[in-house]
């Protein structure tokens, strides 16, 4: 390839950089083995987790505990300011036709010693942007809210709790967490397994210097294999 069309090639694959989604908060793997909590029949699970205000949240991954040929069509969620109510950011249903659907996606991940199927699920496609309610602090805290899971059977749907063990926080080295958790019909409960996806002002994408520097080092390389070429 001459040097020019090298250059070229690189330039555009700067300029072609996709933004992508980062984990913004990470309440830690599924658990499967201690317990769960009912999120259909008009209960309602709530579990914290903290970002920084203006961030987008894209999807989020939860795990649950299904009875043997159970597939989840659909979950009821919302993000709020405080436990399931306060300031509405978000809500919503995804859905999964057979485990699988244009919002979520849900995959086997293991069989219990008590004979429940524990499923790792995903939705997607959200677009949720976090504001703060009172003021602008780095971080803030915010409310997934997970209830009316449906599966054709009828049977109930369990959020998978893992207290949080393993959980990676908001800025990946285990601050604000683990996640404070509710039960609509208890209150407080130990937290469940999550992650919270999305991009914003601590996202994965380039900042603008990052992006310069990146190019000047393609630029420089695109030189150095220009004189070589000579």
């Amino acid at each position: 390839m001459k040097p020019g069309m090298l250059l070229l090639t690189l330039l555009c694959l700067v300029i072609a950089f996709p933004a992508a989604a980062q984990t913004l908060y990470d309440n830690g793997p599924i658990n499967g083995t201690t317990d769960a909590w009912t999120i259909n029949f008009g209960y309602i699970v709530s579990d914290t987790f903290a970002a920084n205000p203006g961030q987008v949240v894209t999807g989020f991954d939860f795990g649950l505990w299904l009875f043997p040929g159970d597939a989840l069509s659909s979950v009821d969620w919302s993000i709020t300011s405080a436990e399931n109510g306060g300031t509405t950011y978000g809500s919503g249903t995804a859905t999964f036709a057979g485990g699988r659907g244009p919002q979520g996606v849900c995959a086997f991940h293991s069989t219990n010693q008590y004979g429940y199927n524990i499923d790792d699920c995903t939705a997607s496609n959200l677009n949720v942007t976090l504001g703060s309610p009172g003021g602008k602090p780095a971080t803030s805290t915010y409310w997934l809210n997970l209830q009316n899971a449906v599966v054709p059977s009828g049977d109930p749907v369990y959020w998978d709790e893992n207290s949080g063990i393993g959980c990676n926080g908001s800025d990946g080295h285990g601050a604000n967490c683990p996640s404070m958790a509710s039960e609509s019909a208890i209150g407080t409960i130990p937290s469940e397994a999550f992650t919270i996806y999305g991009s914003g002002t601590s996202g994965t994408t380039p900042e603008p210097g990052s992006v310069v520097l990146f190019a000047s080092g393609i630029l420089g390389l695109a030189g150095l294999l220009r004189r070589k070429l000579l």
